[in-house]
């Protein structure tokens, strides 16, 4: 089985187009899946909207307050029943046709984990605005400096992990906040998991939209990665 897991928080406006798109993409492409909807304390008719589908092969997990989007992928990557758990955004910002080519590149190398890189693809940064292709970038290059990471993109909200490594890796994690997605990959990295990149370029932006506020997350990411290193030290240190 092949799980697609859709973190959302308030989304209510674009939900059911996103539900009616991977629905129909997913049951051309897949016989054997999942859309798993998780959502993170939504203020608005988002949990009703999943909630009340009748469409086949989807289903919802909630677990009330907002937390945040690390804690939504996480209860997904959990939750989730297939052999191979990719999470990608409610916007399916980065379209459909890339589902299929990840799974597919995913099983012929016989990775454990599998990361959207935009810097990897030529247009991956085409329709970003000036300050968040820069912000993008002196964020990794953070990463790189003071977390040791050695992959070209750690943001790209489009990963996805064998059912082997979605469960070591998130039965560990505990960042809620936007870094939540440096920590998975400093766990599965320090756990001897395989990691590939797959080029991927932003279809859909909504930048007017996002919930990614440049001044404060930066900071708060900043400290995010003290604490994620020092958390992957100490969990794996009792192991």
């Amino acid at each position: 089985m092949f799980s697609l897991i859709i973190p959302m928080y308030n989304e209510e406006k674009i939900l059911p187009n996103t539900i009616k798109t991977l629905h129909e993409y997913m049951s051309r492409e897949f016989d054997d899946y999942e859309i798993v909807f998780v959502d993170d304390g939504s203020k608005d008719k988002s949990k009703q909207i999943v909630e009340n589908c009748t469409l086949p092969n989807i289903r919802l997990v909630s677990y009330g307050e907002n937390r945040g989007k690390g804690c939504a992928v996480r209860h997904g990557m959990l939750a989730a029943k297939g052999d191979v758990r990719l999470f990608t955004d409610c916007d399916i910002a980065y379209g459909t046709d890339i589902i299929r080519t990840l799974y597919d590149s995913f099983t012929a190398a016989k990775c454990d984990v599998m990361i959207g890189s935009r810097n990897l693809h030529v247009d991956g940064y085409e329709g970003y605005t000036f300050m968040r292709k820069l912000a993008s970038k002196a964020y990794i290059k953070l990463l790189c400096i003071v977390g040791g990471f050695k992959l070209s993109d750690s943001q790209c909200g489009f990963k996805a992990f064998s059912a082997k490594a979605a469960e070591e890796v998130f039965s560990k994690c505990e960042t809620n906040s936007f870094a939540f997605d440096f920590e998975a990959i400093m766990f599965a990295t320090r756990l001897g998991f395989k990691i590939n990149e797959i080029p991927v370029k932003i279809i859909n932006h909504r930048e007017s939209e996002s919930k990614v506020s440049m001044l404060s997350d930066s900071i708060k990411m900043f400290k995010d990665v003290l604490r994620i290193k020092k958390h992957v030290k100490n969990t794996l240190s009792k192991n």
